[in-house]
Order: C-alpha cells, then sequence, then structure tokens
C-alpha cells in the first residue's frame, strides 16, 4: 500500500515516491524564487549568458570568426552591467550586429530586467500580477507596491526621452560639424545617447571621447545624459511629479532622498572638477595644452564620467597618481539609487557622513535636514561601504599577484569594475583570463550591490525573538 505524505504536498495525500520527490524540488525552487532579489540576479546573470553566446557567434565580429568566450563574456557582462570596460575596441571589433547586441544589452542592463518585464506586463495586460510587483520594486527600489506600476511608466518615459533628444543633439552636431553621412551620424549619436544614460561608457572609437575634448556640443549633452541616468529614476519621477505643485504652492516638498541626492551629487560634481583642473593644469599629457574655458569643461567632464559613466575626453593613463587616487574615491562612491550608476551610491556617502559628524559632536542620532536617520539605514550603509571596500581590496590583491602591472592601474581598473564605471588606464586587456574573469565577477557584483547579492544567495531569513545582554567593547 502507498504510503502519503500531507506534510511536504501542502495538505493532499500523494502517493509514490517521484510524485513527492518531484513536489519536493518543486517546492525547494519555489523557496529559493520566492525573494525579488534572487530573480533579479538570476534574470541578470542568464542575460549575462544569453549576450555572451550570442557576441562569441561569427556574425558578431568584423572578422566573421568565432570570438573567445571569455571576451565575449567579459563583454557582455560590461554591457550588461552598464560598466564600460572592454578587452577588445568595440568601435572596430564588433560587426553591426554586435554592436546591436551591445546596445540592447546596455539598454537592458540600465533599464533593468525586472523593470523591463514588469513594465511588459503592464503593456499588455495593463495589470501587475503581485509577483512582479515585490520584483520590480526590490529592482525600482520604489517606496510602496502601488508605485510601481507609476515607477515603470515614469521610467520607460523618462528613458527614450533622454536617449531621444540627447541622441538627436548628438546626431545634428556630428552631421553639420563633422560631415558625418546622416546613417553615420545617426549610429554614432544614439549609440553614445544610449550608452551615456544608460551610465555605461561604451563609445565606437578606441580613443572614446578624447578627439572632441573641446566640443562641448558633444561633451555637455553626454554629461547632461550620465547626470540624468546616475541620479536614480525615484529623483527623476519625483522631479517630474512636483513640478506643477511647486507652480500652486510655491514648495517644492522633495523626499529626504531626493535632496540628499541631489545635493550630494552637486557636491561631488564640484569637487571634483576643481579637483581635477588644480592637479592636471599643467600636465602636458591632459589638460596642459587646452585654454582655461577648455581646461574646466573638460575637469567638469571627468568629474561627471567618475560616477559613473566610463567616457574620457583627456587621456586616462597620462593622469597624476593624485588625479588617479580622486577619480577612484568618485567611482567607489558611484551615482544615485535605482539608477543607472554604481558604485556604494551617495545617499550611502552621505548617510556616513552624517554619522561620522554627529558621533564627532556627541549627539545621540544621527539627522540630516531635518529629518533623524533610522538607526537600520545607518547599518545598511555602513554594510555596503565595508562590503565594497573588501571587494574591491581582494580583487586588487587577486589582480597583483597574478599580473606584474603597477599597483595604481590594478587598483584604478579594479574599483572602476566594481563601480561600473568603465574609466580605464589602458591595461584591461593586458590582464590573463583569470584576471578578467576577477572583473566579470566585480561588475557583476557592482551593479547588483552587495546587499542584494548577499540577500540572493541566503536560503532564509531569520528573524531573532530575543535580545541578548548589552557590552560595550573598547573602540579605537
Amino acid at each position: 500500500m502507498a504510503r502519503s505524505y500531507p506534510l511536504l504536498t501542502g495538505g493532499r495525500p500523494c502517493t509514490g515516491r517521484k510524485q513527492v520527490a518531484g513536489r519536493f524540488v518543486a517546492a525547494r525552487h519555489a523557496l529559493f524564487t520566492a525573494h525579488p532579489a534572487r530573480t533579479v540576479v538570476m534574470a541578470f546573470a542568464t542575460v549575462v549568458v544569453i549576450g555572451a553566446v550570442l557576441l562569441a557567434l561569427p556574425l558578431a565580429s568584423e572578422a566573421d570568426t568565432s570570438t573567445g568566450f571569455v571576451t565575449a563574456l567579459f563583454t557582455s557582462t560590461s554591457a550588461v552591467c552598464v560598466t564600460g570596460l572592454a578587452v577588445v575596441d568595440t568601435g572596430t571589433y564588433w560587426s553591426d550586429f554586435g554592436e546591436g547586441v551591445i546596445l540592447a544589452l546596455i539598454q537592458v542592463g540600465g533599464f533593468g530586467i525586472m523593470t523591463m518585464a514588469s513594465l511588459l506586463a503592464v503593456l499588455v495586460s495593463g495589470k501587475l500580477r503581485l509577483k512582479l510587483q515585490l520584483t520590480a520594486q526590490a529592482e525600482t527600489k520604489s517606496l510602496g507596491i502601488g508605485d510601481v506600476r507609476r515607477v515603470l511608466l515614469g521610467v520607460a518615459g523618462t528613458t527614450f526621452a533622454v536617449e531621444a533628444a540627447v541622441g538627436a543633439a548628438l546626431s545634428l552636431r556630428l552631421r553639420y560639424g563633422y560631415g558625418f553621412s546622416i546613417r553615420d551620424a545617426m549610429h554614432h549619436g544614439y549609440f553614445h545617447a544610449i550608452s551615456a544614460f544608460n551610465n555605461a561608457g561604451f563609445g565606437l572609437r578606441g580613443d572614446s571621447l578624447t578627439r572632441y575634448a573641446d566640443d562641448p556640443w558633444i561633451t555637455l549633452p553626454i554629461a547632461a545624459a550620465v547626470i540624468l541616468g546616475g541620479i536614480g529614476f525615484p529623483v527623476l519621477l519625483e522631479l517630474l511629479r512636483h513640478r506643477n505643485r511647486r507652480r500652486t504652492t510655491g514648495r517644492r516638498n522633495w523626499t529626504l532622498h531626493t535632496r540628499l541626492t541631489l545635493i550630494t551629487t552637486a557636491v561631488l560634481l564640484f569637487t571634483g572638477t576643481v579637483l581635477t583642473c588644480l592637479l592636471e593644469w599643467t600636465n602636458p599629457a591632459t589638460l596642459g595644452p587646452h585654454t582655461v574655458p577648455d581646461k574646466v569643461l573638460n575637469g567638469f567632464f571627468h568629474s561627471a564620467m567618475a560616477r559613473t559613466a566610463g567616457f574620457n575626453s583627456i587621456d586616462i593613463g597620462a593622469m597624476e597618481p593624485a588625479t588617479l587616487l580622486m577619480t577612484c574615491v568618485l567611482m567607489f562612491i558611484g551615482g544615485g539609487s535605482a539608477g543607472t550608476a554604481g558604485g556604494i551610491k551617495v545617499t550611502t556617502f552621505a548617510v556616513l557622513l552624517v554619522a561620522i559628524i554627529a558621533e564627532v559632536r556627541g549627539e545621540p542620532h544621527s539627522s540630516v535636514l531635518g529629518r533623524r536617520l533610522a538607526p537600520h539605514v545607518l547599518r545598511q550603509a555602513l554594510t555596503v561601504a565595508l562590503m565594497g571596500v573588501a571587494l574591491a581590496m581582494t580583487a586588487t590583491l587577486a589582480l597583483l599577484s597574478m599580473t606584474s602591472l603597477p599597483f595604481e592601474g590594478v587598483l584604478f581598473e579594479a574599483v572602476s569594475a566594481f563601480g561600473t564605471v568603465g574609466l580605464s588606464t589602458g591595461i584591461t586587456a593586458d590582464f590573463p583570463q583569470a584576471g578578467q574573469l576577477i572583473l566579470v565577477l566585480l561588475m557583476f557584483v557592482g551593479r547588483l550591490g552587495p546587499i542584494t547579492l548577499v540577500s540572493a544567495l541566503a536560503l532564509r531569513e531569520r528573524t531573532r525573538r530575543y535580545e541578548l545582554p548589552e557590552e560595550r567593547p573598547v573602540i579605537g
């Protein structure tokens, strides 16, 4: 007589070992995919693999030959994670098909795998299932489930509006300022516009944008797209939502997140511009030959690209060591939350800075802009920052152990990969395949975020139902 297993089958009797085993496997699968963060990780990994397979096809290269899987995987990860690091020259190595694949991966990665899936559900049926809502909330970091549909539609509208406007501006400038054909002007213009808004940093020329270093009609639209994409979709949507309210009430009523993001972004942009100009002002290989207005323009452009786009208008490899270190700091901080930028995010940096100031002053709570920060926010910020430091330093140590490249260059590449920036001193292709795979892992973790990755790998969440005795160790 067959035995039944009601506990394993949700209370329904089941006969046969195969049926029990099948339901047990299904339950394990449901447990693994129930958490939205895990779904995001799995979706990103799936798209990376699909992109690598497509880029490995002979059709994807100009030489019409198969590309090595490590090179294809590196390029696919860099595109999906909107980084911009490359081991081959994008414009000369890849065919039109390959460039199209890279552009699609950039768009998918910047838009967010789950964001795009949820948006398709909205457009097709006008409704969102609860699981899709939770998954989209994990990707867009919206404040409530009820906001997800509005957020997704706003994300789509903002993305395509900015990309279309910047692409048109760049295409017109390339057509009438540099004599490009209409096809080439639109190809280069819209490729760089999509890459810029998604903070990817992929360019169609090996020297990136150095030939346009003194042309504000090229650099400023790209910088604007990078900044808009990097401050985060919640901030952009809130600015658009409160625009009419300010006209009627005269008040902004911005949330703390928006104010922190905008203030910190402005401060970092200004600081990066000033430091770049001061450190590189007389460097004959970077800002030295330019006029004063062009020096300021390129200083601002470098400051904007370090957070975290990857285009460069001056030679990164020729910069002073102090400038490289300053750039590493900007790349590590990154841009706004729930945007296309990477890094630990500007809000994380701001929260840690506020906590330090409060501790120095001896205040019992951390407060900023008239609001008190919750303790769990401080713990999250500290966790993200320390995990980021640990990942970047561990990767740097591993890369140094397998290559004789200079320390500052290796550190720069590791931080650029973790921050999904894409700026490079020109040594990315010099790493062995094992080193390139380390950078692949860094880009993947940097795009998804340390906390998202850790929560995705956790089998289950635990809640402690008791409190331990309090004791204070000696600090410092």
